[in-house]
């Protein structure tokens, strides 16, 4: 349902707290969601609302709002509502539009990647131990979340060497003759090669998983008796191995940091606000061990409560996330029951929000709290720096205001071979990696090697697709600053694509290696204007070569990626009905894609998983093409 006020020819549209009153002859007091548009039906405000009615009318006061509030109504010219049954439902589709539409007044959420976890796998007669990111659609068992990949490495590392399993694909698993160098090196019980039984290794497997369970203390007691035994048996090689194992338990369990007895599975969220910026730092616990940390830095605005930062927080984190059973908070929300509620029906169970004054669960709170304290005070320093570092910027290449968006363009290809072009974002918050973007080169009739061909075609893309999707340029998205990775004749390429584009307020600057390619002596090439160059000693010159620098790498890591990729292709690829499985067998059957396009009928049907009518097409594919 949506209403818009008229509007004068001569005044433009009418905006404010009249304008909202307009709407509450039509609002009765169910419960829904209100948007709230400005004048170019922009999305100001998502809200949800258990009475409509009585929410809209608190907007409709004339006075009596916080600042925020009073800006953000005096630019409202209209309005839009959804009804739901409940108000549960209003606050999950709340959180949902927020973080689809972005609006400027609401609290947002700005890095939300998914979690990994640690995978047991089931499909193999030897299971598989290994990271994963994203659905949890393969069969075994998951454990998780851990904070980052680098949590989880440091797990999986120790895991390794305290139960011996295996981390190979079922490919090279299948492929091997002999033990791997993770056997030689401890890491591993070699599976593969038949130096373990399948009963002592899922033995093993059992016991990796009542670790991650958290089921240790029994576990280290099973092998201290074993280690024990062995030594009574003067079997001292096993006694040996068996107290390494211990040891690197032992380790594990240290590394873990926080290890709280009373809290087996909870999210530990502690918010600290200071100078309009705000910092949300999450604890995972899970199996009575801390498996790490992260911090977050929602966009507040500069009278929004810790209340509303956090309930706004809790929505949007757990929108794509399971949520644990416990999720212990610094400060209250703004509706417990309601986010408990909502929480526990995504889970399928009882989700309790805790907000602790004594005992483990505030020591964790406090610990939380201070994490999230002095993680604030270190960006906020770093963005002193980083906004200093843009001012010199803006004044050494006259540009009108610092840059907030800088974009950085290269290209990686080896004769032209596997080419990728790469952009690389930074602005006042530094580098922006969830913002980067790689580009396949599609140009068929590039020359090989046309590095101005791909800079044009780079940007083409980027800039039509800008054009296409935000014309008006009302999103963050638009850069202010262009460096391009070239000199005079890279300058003159994106010139060429600007002005076909008609886009000539848009900075870029092509930045050269200069005399001797030497770094330090880098040349500034702009449109019509001379070569200049940068003391070597300038703080903005060794800016401009760190940006330039990660562009190069992340370029260099796309077309490595491409070209390895690339390698691994065959012919088998494009033969429909062929997939991964399958063609790993024609390999280890035949021994090349080669051998495979010269087989015939009945030695294709000889591979398993090859029936007849699949062989047949794979002898029509090779034959068919002359």
């Amino acid at each position: 349902m949506s209403n818009t006020p008229d509007t004068d020819a001569e005044t433009g549209p009418e905006t404010g707290h009249e304008v909202i009153q307009s709407y509450l002859k039509t609002l009765d007091n169910s419960p829904g969601v209100y948007r709230m548009l400005d004048a170019q039906s922009r999305v100001l405000y998502v809200g949800k609302a258990r009475a409509l009615k009585k929410r809209v009318s608190n907007y409709a006061k004339p006075s009596g709002h916080s600042p925020r509030i009073a800006r953000m109504i005096r630019e409202t010219a209209s309005m839009m509502f959804l009804t739901t049954r409940t108000e549960t439902e209003a606050l999950l589709l709340e959180q949902n539009l927020i973080k689809q539409l972005k609006p400027r007044y609401n609290v947002l959420l700005r890095d939300d990647k998914s979690f990994p976890n640690i995978l047991v796998s089931r499909t193999h007669a030897f299971p598989q131990i290994k990271k994963h990111r994203g659905a949890k659609t393969e069969k075994g068992e998951y454990f998780g979340p851990f904070a980052s990949a680098g949590a989880v490495n440091r797990t999986l590392n120790q895991l390794q060497k305290v139960f011996l399993l295996r981390n190979c694909t079922d490919a090279t698993f299948e492929s091997r003759t002999r033990p791997c160098l993770l056997y030689q090196i401890k890491r591993c019980s070699a599976p593969c090669t038949g130096y373990i039984s399948a009963a002592e290794y899922g033995a093993a497997v059992s016991d990796a998983v009542r670790f991650l369970k958290g089921d240790t203390t029994e576990l280290q007691a099973q092998l201290a008796a074993q280690m024990a035994e062995a030594a009574e048996a003067m079997e001292f090689e096993r006694a040996a191995a068996l107290r390494d194992r211990i040891r690197a338990l032992t380790t594990v369990q240290s590394a873990q940091g926080i290890n709280p007895r009373g809290v087996s599975e909870a999210d530990v969220i502690a918010l600290h606000m200071e100078g309009g910026q705000a910092c949300v730092q999450v604890f995972f616990i899970r199996a009575n061990q801390n498996w790490g940390n992260r911090d977050y830095y929602p966009r507040i605005g500069p009278d929004i409560e810790p209340p509303e930062v956090l309930e706004a927080f809790l929505g949007q984190f757990y929108d794509q996330k399971d949520p644990p059973r416990q999720i212990i908070l610094s400060h209250p929300v703004e509706n417990p029951d309601l986010m408990a509620d909502a929480l526990s029906q995504k889970l399928g169970r009882k989700v309790e929000l805790l907000v602790p004054q004594r005992g483990e669960k505030a020591e964790l709170v406090d610990s939380a709290m201070r994490n999230a304290r002095e993680s604030l005070a270190r960006r906020m320093a770093e963005g002193q720096a980083q906004a200093v570092l843009l001012e010199g910027l803006a004044e050494a290449f006259g540009l009108d205001a610092p840059p907030r968006r800088v974009e950085v363009y290269d290209n990686s290809h080896i004769q032209g071979a596997h080419a990728v072009g790469a952009m690389i974002v930074a602005g006042p918050d530094g580098f922006l990696k969830s913002q980067y973007r790689k580009y396949n080169i599609r140009g068929d009739e590039l020359t090989p090697g046309d590095d101005f061909g791909m800079m044009k075609e780079v940007l083409t893309r980027r800039f039509q697709r800008l054009l296409k999707e935000d014309p008006d340029r009302e999103t963050e998205a638009w850069p202010d600053l262009l460096l391009i990775d070239g000199g005079a004749g890279q300058v003159s390429a994106v010139q060429e694509i600007m002005d076909d584009l008609g886009l000539d307020d848009v900075p870029f600057i092509g930045v050269a290696k200069g005399i001797d390619r030497d770094q330090g002596k880098e040349e500034f090439h702009r449109p019509g204007q001379p070569v200049m160059a940068l003391k070597r000693n300038d703080p903005v010159l060794y800016f401009v070569q760190r940006l330039r620098d990660e562009a190069h790498r992340f370029a260099i890591g796309a077309h490595r990626a491409k070209r390895a990729k690339a390698v691994s292709a065959t012919p088998l690829d494009d033969i429909p009905g062929v997939g991964a499985t399958r063609k790993r067998a024609l390999l280890a059957h035949f021994g090349s894609a080669k051998a495979v396009s010269r087989a015939n009928l009945s030695d294709l049907t000889a591979v398993e998983g090859i029936n007849e009518g699949l062989a047949q097409k794979i002898y029509d594919y090779f034959h068919e093409r002359g």
